[in-house]
């Protein structure tokens, strides 16, 4: 008899929720890979209504920790990305002909 083959399944801390649910724009913010820029072309919301959403719906300190980080982060804005990218490039190529 044959065994069929079994696919562990990966289970991720926080799993994508659906996007039609408002629990989405939350994941996302939180979400270091998805820019404000994203969210608006899904959602429809801009970074000022993110920040209203998450105001509303987290703790005060959790609001305060993720503003922190979001306000830091040059990943969730597109420009403060690609700027940050092209330094790491240029960074990469100086190191490799020293």
């Amino acid at each position: 008899m044959k065994k069929k083959g079994h696919r562990p399944v990966t289970k991720v801390k926080n799993p994508e929720p659906n996007i039609e649910s408002p629990d989405w724009v939350i994941w996302a913010a939180w979400a270091d890979r998805i820019t404000f820029e994203e969210i608006e072309k899904k959602t429809g919301y801009r970074e000022s209504d993110v920040i209203k959403i998450m105001r509303r719906t987290l703790k005060p300190s959790s609001f305060r920790l993720w503003r922190k980080r979001a306000k830091n982060q040059s990943i969730k804005h597109r420009k403060k990305f690609e700027i940050t990218r092209k330094e790491i490039r240029r960074k990469i190529k100086k190191n490799d002909y020293i």
